[in-house]
């Protein structure tokens, strides 16, 4: 790390020599890459369409490694080629930020799924954003209500969860997920089964395919798979006996015809707003600030809801907007807790296995 704050004070040094005259945009990626169907791929959708809209230069940097010191590199070589404004998604970017906010004043920084509790070096010590810096995060727990809702009003009785690893966006889907499978289920007055369980990583491998050829044959009908490329693994699975999979994060529906429906949240949407509101001279009403985009601020949430990727049944489009409306409105309240320990609570209706 030593070595990694060198690079930046040096960096720090070269930028007061030299003033940017154009702005230019630039994304970081966590572990994947722009093309990996998931958070990355639609953060940068969001800059790539903003940027080509409004003729700003863009482009983006993989870091060499899954470290800090190799994000806080790809960081460095983003300034010193002219970045004015960086995106960053994923919450592993949380302890970057940290030295990029303080060490590069003049540049601000786009932090996508970065919540409280992401940014320490030491999980005793958190940082707030500062004035360059704004942290974003999505209600993955009213997400994860609606795609739930949506299995069990559209038939499914036997209902998995893979989560990738336990972080608070991947647990905040899964226990939406349980709530709004519970709530169907309630007002059905039919009887479901959730198995539950997170894979430890952000892949599919041969050893997760397997488990989920267990579930699904001992009579899972529908997984929803969350967690970056885990994906992959429900799917084959899916195919192998003729299940079905929930999607996360984007529209996943075009990679398979198993997949259902996808629980999602406003990745480009969010990345365009705040782009627009830095290039429009708005930025003071974002940076230094943890934000959070919920169906209470707006529709940044759900599923989606274009008829190619509609495959729920008898469950219609017009009963998912009158549930997500109740959300929105307050009157359907959904817990967003995240501590693995703490189960959420469901009704009679509802068996959930925890699998280790």
């Amino acid at each position: 790390m030593k070595k990694i704050l060198a690079i930046l004070l040096a960096a720090l040094l070269a930028m007061t020599c030299f003033a940017v005259a154009e702005e230019k945009i630039a994304l970081v990626t966590d572990v994947g890459t722009i093309d990996d169907e998931s958070f990355n791929q639609a953060c940068w959708q969001g800059v790539e369409t903003y940027a080509t809209a409004n003729n700003v230069e863009y482009t983006y940097y993989q870091p060499e490694a899954d470290s800090t010191d190799a994000r806080l590199i790809s960081i460095n070589q983003a300034v010193e080629e002219g970045a004015t404004v960086i995106v960053m998604p994923g919450y592993l970017f949380g302890e970057a930020l940290i030295d990029a906010q303080e060490y590069y004043p003049n540049v601000k920084f786009i932090a996508v799924d970065v919540g409280s509790g992401d940014m320490t070096h030491d999980y005793v010590t958190y940082y707030e954003p500062a004035d360059n810096a704004v942290c974003v995060t999505f209600a993955e727990e009213q997400a994860g209500f609606l795609a739930g809702y949506a299995a069990v009003k559209a038939g499914y009785t036997k209902l998995g969860y893979l989560g990738g690893m336990a972080v608070p966006a991947v647990i905040r889907y899964g226990y939406g997920y349980i709530q709004g499978a519970d709530y169907a289920a309630k007002e059905m007055g039919v009887n479901i089964e959730i198995k539950y369980t997170y894979g430890g990583q952000f892949f599919g491998d041969a050893s997760i395919t397997a488990k989920m050829e267990g579930w699904y044959v001992a009579g899972t009908e529908v997984v929803f798979a969350c967690g970056g490329g885990i994906y992959t693994s429900a799917v084959e699975a899916a195919n192998l006996h003729e299940g079905k999979v929930i999607g996360v994060d984007v529209d996943q529906s075009y990679i398979d015809e198993c997949i259902i429906t996808s629980a999602m949240k406003g990745l480009q949407n969010v990345t365009e707003t705040i782009l627009k509101a830095y290039i429009d001279g708005e930025w003071a009403n974002y940076g230094g600030k943890f934000l959070t985009y919920s169906l209470n601020e707006g529709d940044y949430v759900g599923i989606p809801t274009a008829e190619a990727s509609w495959k729920l049944g008898e469950f219609t489009v017009a009963e998912y907007e009158a549930v997500k409306a109740q959300i929105m409105e307050g009157t359907i309240k959904v817990d967003n807790s995240f501590d693995a320990d703490v189960k959420p609570v469901v009704s009679e209706f509802t068996a959930v296995d925890y699998i280790a």
